[in-house]
């Protein structure tokens, strides 16, 4: 999984991130570029459009969905099966899928943001008896970037 999330674990509202952290959309293209990334229906639709080099896998209740240039599917088992199994897959969210796809993953690229925001779309709790985090890099803020954040990389264990 990749997310961005602040300290009370606020992803977004309104379909919107609630913060602006260029770096990390520079991180998230990086790591992101070349792979699968799986999403639900409304993460997609705040897109302009299809972020390039990667394969777009939506996750929909809706019958007919089906926008150009993705892979649309009911559940998130339907998602990791079409992916092959010896590549990197991202679960990009929104709230609700990062709940579905946290049994499923082994390794969650957060970027915490150091600062608590009113949304309506959250992060699930990660337990720290099941995760461990394996690299911690602070970020201060500059004039870019208007909140500290930190690039953890959790592990489970």
């Amino acid at each position: 999984m990749i997310a961005a999330a602040s300290e009370n674990n606020a992803l977004g509202k309104n379909n919107k991130l609630v913060w602006h952290l260029p770096n990390d959309f520079k991180r998230f293209k990086s790591l992101t570029s070349g792979h699968h990334i799986i999403m639900g229906r409304k993460t997609f639709e705040s897109f302009p459009k299809p972020l390039p080099n990667r394969t777009h896998i939506v996750i929909s209740r809706q019958e007919n969905y089906n926008p150009e240039g993705c892979i649309v599917v009911n559940s998130m088992e339907k998602a990791i099966a079409i992916c092959t199994s010896n590549e990197a897959i991202y679960i990009i969210g929104g709230g609700e899928i990062y709940n579905l796809g946290l049994p499923f993953s082994d390794k969650i690229e957060l970027t915490r943001v150091h600062h608590s925001f009113v949304a309506d779309a959250f992060f699930p709790e990660i337990n720290p008896k099941d995760w461990e985090i394996t690299i911690s890099e602070f970020q201060p803020k500059d004039d870019k970037h208007l909140f500290d954040y930190t690039y953890q990389t959790y592990v489970r264990k």
